[in-house]
């Protein structure tokens, strides 16, 4: 028996066949006005119902006539009318709403029902619920659910995310006829055997394209529950999904309940704010994410740490446990190199914190990047390629050391940002994490100039840091002419200044002519009054064919140096006289202390600041005096 097209009508679904309808059910909200026949011929259930309540109605009518036996023709017609009435069933919990049993009553009446993932698991649950099995009826719906849910959905990660977002409606049935455990297997073992690389995040054009589909059915891991997405991950676990997915997949989770987890989205949520969970929910979803996420170091995407960054911050907004943003701590400094300035900038969300960036948390995780390098470097002793590693480990050292470098530029105009606090992170790095150190000068050179009213000694321990021979020449230079550096300082700069510009003449020589110059760098490296290295200078660049670029590189390098070193001669002169001075105080200060109460090493461990011997020696008198003989020379 064929159906024609249902309508609905308000609350109300009309089958209509040309038929009146003789059954009425209910179902949540709903009222399908039905027949008999076609319910009876598919479901078992619906039979025995329609069944007992026919029964039951012939039990009455009997009873009504032995109750009003010969009455009058008007009450003969009454009865007649109760004998027309409906059957009137209500079914209640009916898995999947009204909308899984008006495609369950299509289905008795003929008409073709189109599958899709999402309809699939609750039309399985209704047809065990209206009990429309194989032996009842041949084709029955629960055969055609099953064949669907194992040909198709299973088959595809998407059509089982889909399916299982559907089952949460379904629960206890759908678990009980091992759907939704069926669901996750299928999402578990798809990811398990997929390329952990498809789970990344794009970094070019080309990336995009091949992670498309991936992110397709990542989304839908966002309308899951927080009870059966928690169980999606231990099942992941158990199949040995790779770290990568498994950190994709929770991220990807936490993006629609923290909207803002990420600096860089800065587009609103498509879901309002009445849909995102309360705070308490906010941190009982994030500590169970972060509970569940990889301690191990994973991921190769900056993406992925800038996520961890956006956990942190939300960890200290939502006031989450302190084990929370420890795991959390540990688990950036892991990956550290692949952190930007912008991620360490963490503002100090606790009253208890002056500065305006929490310089504590950035120093702890320093020091789990630091422990995190000294566990790999002790655990791959003995392999094979451990000089590759130690070049990896070098390379991330490296990275972070101009990361700190950044950060510390970043906070040092902080002016509650005390002395000690700059000085102990600034030398939380090994000396060989810096190449050069004109990051680490211009940090100290805004902290100077932001805090004038600190001490001299505190000033003398800040500039302590800075290692004047890894300065490069610009930076010294700047460093020559900058008023806020303690005088020691400029001294030993300009020191340094004077040996990179002698290596760089000799250098300029010796690739201009090597066999030639070699005796004239020799000769500028052991020192000399400055017209006679000039004339050196000369002499050798004459020697180089005009006209070729040997000879025209060496004449502008010469011009150069020369302006360097003319402006330079100015400031060393003025700069002598004052060590002059200087040096006799100290002898004085020395005359007056006992003898052994001055330690070695000079300069470097009574002031604390890491000047060598070697720069007081540019001032001995056998210097001054080669100085002064030059000034002679010149008024002559």
């Amino acid at each position: 028996m064929a159906a024609e097209k249902p309508t609905s009508k308000g609350q109300a679904w009309f089958c209509t066949t040309g038929l009146p309808s003789d059954v009425i059910i209910e179902v949540d909200d709903m009222t399908f006005h039905l027949h008999k026949f076609p319910l009876m011929s598919k479901s078992r259930k619906l039979h025995d119902l329609i069944t007992e309540q026919e029964k039951n109605q012939t039990t009455a009518t009997n009873q009504n006539d032995q109750k009003f036996d010969n009455d009058t023709q008007q009450k003969d017609d009454e009865i007649e009318e109760e004998d027309e009435q409906h059957c009137h069933i209500t079914l209640p919990d009916f898995p999947g709403g009204s909308e899984s049993f008006e495609t369950a009553a299509k289905f008795c009446y003929g008409v073709k029902i189109e599958l899709s993932p999402t309809t699939a698991a609750p039309l399985r649950c209704a047809g065990e619920y209206l009990q429309m099995t194989e032996e009842y009826s041949e084709e029955n719906l629960i055969s055609k659910t099953e064949r669907f849910l194992s040909h198709s959905v299973f088959k595809n990660i998407k059509y089982s995310l889909k399916a299982l977002t559907s089952c949460q409606k379904l629960v206890p049935m759908a678990e009980n006829l091992g759907i939704l455990q069926r669901c996750i297997d299928a999402i578990a073992s798809k990811s398990a055997a997929a390329d952990p690389s498809l789970f990344g995040w794009p970094v070019n054009d080309g990336a995009a394209m091949k992670i498309s589909e991936t992110d397709s059915w990542l989304n839908e891991l966002g309308n899951l529950s927080l009870p059966l997405f928690q169980h999606l991950i231990f099942a992941m676990k158990s199949f040995n999904v790779s770290v990568e997915t498994i950190e994709t997949c929770l991220i990807h989770y936490a993006k629609k309940f923290f909207p803002g987890i990420s600096r860089t989205s800065r587009k609103p949520s498509s879901s309002s704010s009445s849909t995102l969970p309360s705070q308490n929910e906010q941190r009982e979803l994030l500590e169970t994410i972060i509970s569940n996420l990889p301690i191990e170091k994973s991921s190769s995407s900056n993406t992925a740490t800038r996520f961890l960054f956006g956990f942190l911050r939300a960890s200290y907004i939502l006031n989450a446990s302190e084990g929370c943003r420890l795991t959390l701590e540990k688990r950036i400094g892991l990956q550290l190199e692949k952190a930007s300035l912008d991620d360490l900038l963490i503002p100090s969300y606790s009253y208890l914190n002056e500065t305006l960036y929490d310089v504590e948390c950035v120093e702890r995780i320093l020091e789990y990047f630091l422990q995190g390098l000294e566990e790999r470097s002790v655990s791959r002793s003995g392999i094979e390629d451990e000089d590759e590693d130690s070049g990896d480990r070098s390379a991330a050292l490296m990275v972070v050391g101009k990361l700190i470098d950044g950060y510390l530029s970043e906070i040092a105009s902080d002016a509650n940002l005390k002395p000690e606090k700059f000085y102990d992170l600034a030398i939380a790095l090994p000396d060989h994490a810096r190449l050069f150190d004109d990051g680490l000068y211009r940090a100290v050179d805004v902290y100077l100039k932001a805090h004038p009213w600190v001490s001299e000694a505190d000033r003398e321990k800040i500039c302590g840091i800075l290692d004047c021979q890894k300065l490069t020449l610009e930076a010294c230079t700047h460093a020559a002419q900058n008023e806020r550096l303690p005088l020691r300082a400029v001294v030993q700069v300009l020191f340094f200044e004077q040996l990179q510009l002698r290596h760089a003449i000799a250098g300029t020589l010796v690739a201009a002519e090597p066999e030639t110059l070699m005796e004239a760098a020799g000769r500028l490296s052991h020192g000399g009054t400055e017209e006679e290295e000039e004339e050196e200078r000369a002499v050798v660049v004459a020697r180089a064919p005009e006209g070729s670029s040997t000879w025209r590189a060496a004449v502008r390098e010469n011009q150069v140096l020369r302006v360097d070193m003319d402006s330079m001669r100015t400031r060393v002169h003025e700069l002598e006289r004052e060590c002059t001075t200087m040096r006799k105080a100290i002898q004085k200060i020395d005359k007056m202390e006992p003898k052994g109460h001055v330690e070695k090493g000079g300069w470097r461990n009574k002031f604390g600041c890491k000047f060598k011997t070697q720069v007081c020696d540019s001032h001995q008198p056998s210097v001054v005096e080669v100085r002064r003989g030059r000034n002679n020379r010149h008024e002559q």
